[in-house]
């Protein structure tokens, strides 16, 4: 017997993707191995601040930008 992860589309940084069903800002981060430390997120349009990001549901259709901090002058 296989076990099948349950899978909903989104929209990264303008690219469609497929993601596992389920998961929240942190662990979306976490499964594209996306370093949250230097990342903005918006989600649908909004900014979410870090300390959400545990509780932002990711769901199907979603549409997430994510934005890199680069330092230098």
């Amino acid at each position: 017997m296989t076990l099948e992860t349950k899978t909903i589309a989104i929209v990264l940084n303008g690219e469609p993707r497929r993601v596992p069903e389920g998961l929240h800002l942190a662990a979306l981060l976490k499964y594209l191995e996306i370093d949250g430390t230097r990342v903005a997120v918006e989600l649908n349009r909004a900014i979410v601040r870090k300390p959400e990001w545990e509780s932002a549901e990711v769901r199907d259709g979603a549409q997430v930008e994510v934005v890199w901090f680069v330092g230098g002058g």
